[in-house]
């Protein structure tokens, strides 16, 4: 995954220790005919996971910025945020190369505008629509964004949900 260059400026100065990051989920979801919805996931090129689009919110970046931003870099779609629906903080992530991060993370509910699916740079090997009751199998944090995103709650979620609380 590319490291955006400010974290690698601050990991020559901490090595691998933990940072504290901002990030983005980007839930983008699409109706098709009869009114389902489909969700649109990358498989991410460092784990081989499905997820939705996630990423590091730039210095000085607003973060419903970032979401739309990672969408159209990671999966070439354009997207529209719609609302913020949860913010979290992440458990401890330990990276490949050794590096510990952990994230404030913002997810947004977010509409397709345009454009199909497809890897737009190294961080996914694959980006495609998913019926919301045919999802691939991943880490049930993603499965709980999505479904509070689809849930589209009147206030936005603070803090953790019940793992699976919510079923998508």
């Amino acid at each position: 995954m590319p490291i955006p260059p400010y974290v690698s400026h601050l990991r020559t100065m901490v090595g691998t220790e933990l940072l504290w990051m901002p990030g983005v989920t980007a839930v983008v979801l699409r109706e098709v005919a009869g009114g389902a919805q489909e969700v649109l996931l990358v498989r991410r090129s460092d784990n081989g996971e499905w997820t939705p689009v996630t990423g590091i919110v730039d210095p000085g970046e607003d973060p419903h910025v970032t979401a739309t931003r990672e969408v159209e870099e990671e999966a070439c779609v354009v997207a529209e945020v719609e609302r913020l629906v949860w913010v979290s903080a992440s458990g401890v992530v330990t990276h490949l190369n050794g590096d510990l991060g952990q994230y404030l993370d913002h997810t947004f509910r977010c509409r397709w505008v345009s454009g199909e699916p497809r890897p737009g740079d190294d961080e996914s090997t694959d980006a495609r629509w998913f019926p919301l009751d045919a999802l691939p199998q991943m880490r049930q944090v993603f499965r709980d964004r999505i479904a509070i995103a689809v849930d589209n709650p009147a206030d936005v979620v603070l803090g953790p949900v019940a793992s699976g609380a919510r079923g998508a």
